[in-house]
């Protein structure tokens, strides 16, 4: 009964044209129409999760069993997405030893990656720098300048600077161009791959205003686009609103870091938005209750932002709660997953604009140095692993639905034609 009220429920979405079913050339690469995100010519949605660690324990041969084991144990939960890195800048292990000077044995473990997903029918997400100074980040860029004999006032001038611009640029260029020792394929040719990401958290506290990460969104996006037209982009917002949107940052938990998340997105070259939801982090002091009320609030607002203000698809990338967290309980963490994932089922179901959500972070077993709090091993049963896998489920029977009625269009217009010509060979 209830997969029949969905069936109603998406008919209905399509006679009010929320959703255009159009055939297109099956290339495997997920594109955007409207608000939705399209493989195939059919609705797509992302349902997956955060593993920053990827590329990082690949590029250790004899750990790479870790990365396959996480892909199949993602894979038979139905999850469909990951968001990685794809920067490792200086320090230990870099994947970026200098500008411009590259460690292959790091870039074999980000090939190894993306073969892997491949197999296991799972798109990625390649973030390409990181605010922050783990891995390196824009700290690491600033110095390499100053290094170089380059006055640079702070950090934030990774965004300004036109020498770290170009360091940056660079290392757009050599990740696009890669090709990979696994697959023989150019990155910036393979489906596998469903989006690049300018920045993890892009935040600029020196200029509240946003002009400054508002200059450099652009300019890097249209630089991306400029090399690959094949993949999407996202900026890698967490969805702190701004200058352009004043009535909506009393929603905002407390932070001002210089970014707009309606002005951000409204960028031409940023195909889709982002939102990352942390109230555990943000409201750190306040009880349960209170940040599932903020939850809710956070995620209503920015779904229906990018439905009716961006006209974009928007991603929950990040979100989870930490055991960590004084008086944790597994209760606790499960009623974010399901506030989470019953906001993307609802809106997809009526053609709206959520198009999946990453938790963060999965793990797999063995990898205890990694674990935040926030870590989920799927291969050890918990109530929580049930409800990822039950909405990769929901959303695949969504995707199932529109599949039959794309293929009841492609009969109705076989059918058509075929009465047309038999008209006209009639009239002659």
């Amino acid at each position: 009964m209830r997969q029949l009220a969905v069936v109603l429920l998406l008919a209905i979405s399509i006679h009010q044209g929320f959703f255009h079913l159009h055939v297109e050339a099956g290339d495997g690469f997920i594109r955007t129409r409207g608000v939705h995100f399209l493989l195939n010519g059919s609705p797509y949605y992302a349902n997956g999760f955060n593993a920053y660690w990827l590329m990082y324990t690949a590029s250790d041969p004899p750990q790479r069993s870790k990365v396959s084991a996480a892909f199949r144990e993602a894979a038979s939960h139905g999850l469909t997405v990951a968001r990685t890195w794809a920067f490792s800048d200086g320090g230990y292990r870099p994947l970026q030893h200098s500008p411009g000077s590259y460690n292959e044995q790091m870039f074999k473990g980000l090939d190894f990656v993306v073969a892997e997903a491949r197999r296991y029918g799972i798109k990625l997400i390649l973030s390409l720098a990181n605010n922050y100074d783990n891995f390196g980040g824009k700290k690491q860029y600033v110095n390499w300048a100053r290094n170089r004999g380059q006055y640079l006032k702070s950090d934030d001038d990774f965004f300004r600077h036109p020498v770290v611009k170009g360091y940056y640029k660079n290392h757009i260029k050599t990740v696009l161009y890669r090709y990979n020792s696994f697959t023989r394929i150019h990155y910036k040719d393979d489906p596998t791959i469903m989006a690049w990401e300018l920045m993890n958290e892009p935040r600029c506290s020196s200029d509240t205003s946003g002009r400054t990460i508002q200059a450099w969104i652009t300019e890097m996006a249209s630089f991306v686009k400029s090399i690959d037209r094949n993949h999407l982009l996202e900026a890698g917002l967490e969805g702190f609103y701004g200058p352009s949107t004043q009535q909506r940052n009393s929603l905002n938990p407390g932070l001002k870091i210089g970014t707009d998340f309606i002005a951000n997105n409204r960028i031409p070259g940023i195909d889709f938005a982002t939102v990352h939801a942390y109230p555990d982090q943000w409201l750190s002091s306040s009880s349960d209750q209170s940040q599932l009320s903020f939850l809710n609030k956070w995620l209503d607002t920015h779904i229906q932002d990018a439905q009716n203000i961006l006209r974009k698809p928007i991603l929950i990338a990040e979100f989870g709660k930490s055991w960590k967290d004084p008086g944790f309980s597994t209760y606790q963490r499960d009623l974010v997953f399901n506030t989470v994932y019953y906001k993307i089922y609802s809106s997809a179901k009526r053609g709206g604009a959520a198009a999946g959500g990453l938790f963060w972070q999965l793990l797999t077993e063995g990898m205890d140095n990694f674990r935040d709090g926030y870590d989920i091993v799927l291969a050890q049963p918990s109530s929580t692993a049930n409800i990822i896998a039950q909405q990769a489920h929901k959303l695949h029977q969504i995707r199932k639905i529109f599949q039959r009625m794309r293929n009841v269009e492609r009969w109705k217009r076989a059918r058509a034609a075929r009465a047309r010509r038999s008209r006209w060979q009639g009239g002659k």
